[in-house]
């Protein structure tokens, strides 16, 4: 534990990750506030804190969203310090900014390396500098479409196009030929403008076939490690739904695993971060974004090294050194997360509504983070995300034998999930054989037919 710890910490969240907050604050002894909507008010991390303060708005995301009100709440209660979680705050420099004018300490990166990281072409640059593998793209923001198709034609059909400030695959325009391009170009632009109010796009080489490998760092602003990599390739939009690890040889660990530090010590991060890549099918690494904030799959990587990589990240945050030298941090076994979205498997439509029944499985190597009760009301305005099922096992099969196990015993009706479909893949033979990439659900439709 950090010599100072905090008294009293606002967490700027709702669902499964303000209640996995709020547990990490109480094994350090730290009061726990929470700020809330309407649609939250009964829910389990509400209930369980030690003060919550109602914002209720119209629009039930500003009550998340509204930075000066979390602020003010925090100022009332006398937190000292705010944890934004995933999602909503976590990555807005403003808020952050806010946080230091007003002395209250944001659990996270400063608001000039979220800026930095927040801006896919400038990430991209200081990631390079920094010895990270990139693939072939700009290394400025592309506005002329003749420049454009002329360095699209220079890094070689297919390219994809991308918003500098984008995220969650917003906007991306995949291109495999010249025709195409600059309809797609402005299509990019728009939909940039429109999500992010920055237009700036950059054009990169689409890598075919590819696998979405992340690494896990924690850093105190000098000194960085990390916890190996987790393997998250089955995904729908660009959103993750299962997710394991570990995935890479020892060698390969080792190698990115020291470029991610150092990229880590290049801009003074602080704090937890996610070092996202794709790897393409010879084996090559490609850079494609750092996630400044700790990651929905974090668990796993706590079932493979044995850390709480959230008090880990609010102890940092508190003014402490690293704790632990990478020599230090031991893997073991296999773990998988399957993520229990409230939405039907086929066509990923929302399915909001009230559990009336809500069963998770339990035994040995099984976790499970969720704010889901029997009587819990899903709302439809947030995040599909239910509940987390994460297992550990000696080895990948035992992992995904205790999945399938795990499945099996959970019981969830009111809401439709997507549990039919982790069953699915569970048993499909590429996943079995580990042949899976990026494109995984559309080459395999048939998976719930």
């Amino acid at each position: 534990m950090a010599t100072f710890m905090f008294k009293r910490v606002l967490i700027a969240n709702r669902g499964e990750i303000a209640l996995r907050i709020s547990r990490a604050l109480r094994e350090l002894g730290v009061e726990v506030c929470i700020v809330h909507g309407r649609e939250d008010r009964l829910s389990l991390p509400v209930r369980f804190s030690d003060f919550a303060i109602p914002l209720y708005r119209s629009n039930p995301l500003d009550s998340y969203l509204d930075y000066e009100a979390v602020i003010q709440a925090a100022k009332d209660v006398g937190a000292e310090a705010i944890h934004p979680g995933y999602g909503f705050l976590a990555e807005n420099a403003s808020f952050v900014r806010r946080c230091e004018e007003e002395g209250i300490t944001f659990i996270g990166p400063s608001a000039e390396v979220i800026s930095l990281l927040g801006d896919k072409i400038e990430a991209r640059k200081a990631m390079e500098a920094a010895g990270l593998p990139v693939a072939r793209g700009s290394d400025e923001a592309v506005d002329d479409p003749e420049i454009a198709r002329g360095l699209a034609a220079e890094i070689g059909y297919p390219v994809i196009i991308k918003a500098a400030a984008g995220g969650g695959g917003i906007g991306m325009q995949i291109v495999h030929d010249s025709s195409a391009f600059e309809s797609a170009l402005h299509l990019c632009q728009s939909r940039a403008q429109s999500a992010f109010g920055d237009n700036r796009v950059f054009v990169e080489k689409f890598i075919e076939g590819a696998q979405h490998v992340e690494f896990q760092v924690l850093a105190d602003g000098e000194n960085a490690i990390h916890f190996g990599e987790r393997f998250c390739s089955i995904q729908r939009r660009h959103q993750k739904l299962l997710e394991e690890g570990p995935w890479l040889s020892e060698e390969i660990r080792a190698d990115i695993g020291s470029r991610v530090c150092n990229g880590a010590r290049a801009v003074g991060y602080r704090g937890l971060a996610t070092f996202e890549f794709l790897r393409d099918k010879n084996g090559e690494f490609y850079f494609l974004e750092v996630n400044p904030r700790v990651q929905v799959e974090h668990t796993i990587t706590e079932m493979i090294t044995g850390v709480d990589l959230v008090k880990l990240g609010i102890c940092i945050a508190a003014g402490e050194t690293l704790s632990m030298s990478q020599d230090e941090v031991r893997f073991s076994g296999h773990a998988i997360q399957c993520r229990f979205n409230a939405e039907d498997g086929l066509h990923f439509v929302p399915s909001p509504g009230k559990l009336w029944d809500c069963h998770f499985a339990g035994g040995r190597g099984v976790r499970v983070d969720t704010h889901a009760h029997i009587g819990y009301e899903m709302p439809g305005c947030f995040d599909s995300l239910l509940a987390k099922l994460i297992v550990w096992g000696q080895d990948r099969d035992e992992a995904i034998a205790k999945m399938k196990a795990a499945l099996m015993e959970t019981t969830i009706i009111g809401v439709d999930t997507v549990i039919p479909l982790h069953k699915a893949i569970l048993d499909e033979p590429d996943f079995i054989a580990r042949d899976v990439t990026i494109q995984y659900l559309e080459d395999h439709p048939n998976l719930l037919r």
